[in-house]
């Protein structure tokens, strides 16, 4: 949303544009009668309005006299009442709504909602605009049209008026203010709790002691996936240390078990022979000579 020095700026814009029409819907004159042929000496001025026509003499007198019928009107002037009529309304509403839709009050529902209510109003400002500028071009063009006509005596020719300039210059005020208030859409806030006032202290410092936990809350996240990370590749690197000693020990054990199974093997005829040698039943042959004695060879 916009900045509430911004939404009340688009609220001043659009206050000077209802009071602005409101004031050239009354105003008498839209044509003046212009300063050419004769009739300068008995009025100074003749204006044409909406509502009335008005005359001021030379003598000081002001006079007007209201139209009653409707029927009997230009088409232009009679869309020109209603549609200035409607353009009072809407301009009036869209203000009702601008003064929820404002950050700066204490009324109108949460942030998103305000957002929501000021662009309804920004929409009403906007439309308002439009129905102020459609009257007051063709009433414009209808009195140049006249005053460019030869056939038209120079008595009843006209000019605009100054609440013709009144409503162009209101319609550029609610065009403007409109189009601020439509920009204060809400959008997507990711994070950010939505709260009903922003004016209040105790809800702005509960806003802020939220907001200091979620970012405490994500400096832990991200403090646990960094020492998580860590973890991981330590343990991907003391694998890969282990993996050539891990190698290196089973071709040891091998070569140890081989050598074992060779020596089993090598001392087996060595326990045959020994076996064999001292057996009881078989005893080595002895020697016969060494059985006779000395004196029986005498």
């Amino acid at each position: 949303m916009l900045s509430s020095s911004v939404q009340i700026l688009a609220f001043a814009l659009a206050l000077l544009g209802v009071l602005g029409a409101t004031v050239a819907t009354l105003l008498p004159n839209w044509k003046v009668s212009a300063d050419v042929g004769s009739n300068i000496m008995t009025a100074i001025s003749q204006m044409q309005g909406l509502w009335m026509d008005c005359t001021w003499y030379s003598t000081g007198v002001f006079s007007c006299t209201l139209k009653y019928s409707v029927l009997s009107l230009p088409a232009y002037l009679q869309t020109a009442r209603t549609t200035m009529v409607l353009s009072c309304m809407m301009a009036s509403l869209g203000l009702c709504l601008a003064s929820l839709g404002l950050k700066c009050t204490r009324w109108g529902g949460s942030h998103r909602a305000k957002g929501h209510t000021a662009i309804a109003a920004g929409g009403c400002f906007i439309l308002a605009s439009v129905l102020c500028l459609v009257p007051a071009s063709w009433f414009t063009n209808e009195v140049i049209t006249s005053f460019r006509d030869t056939n038209v005596p120079e008595s009843n020719k006209y000019e605009p008026g100054g609440a013709v300039y009144v409503t162009f210059i209101s319609a550029g005020f609610l065009l403007a203010g409109g189009v601020i208030f439509c920009l204060s859409c809400p959008g997507k806030r990711s994070g950010q709790l939505d709260y009903s006032s922003s004016t209040d202290p105790i809800k702005l410092l509960q806003q802020q002691l939220r907001q200091a936990q979620l970012h405490r809350d994500q400096i832990h996240r991200e403090q646990l996936e960094q020492e998580q990370r860590k973890r991981e590749q330590q343990t991907l690197q003391d694998q890969t240390d282990q993996s050539p000693k891990s190698s290196q020990s089973k071709t040891v054990q091998l070569q140890t078990d081989d050598v074992e199974q060779e020596k089993p093997s090598q001392e087996k005829p060595n326990q045959d022979q020994e076996q064999q040698y001292y057996s009881p039943s078989k005893l080595p042959p002895k020697d016969i000579k060494a059985g006779y004695s000395l004196q029986d060879y005498v």
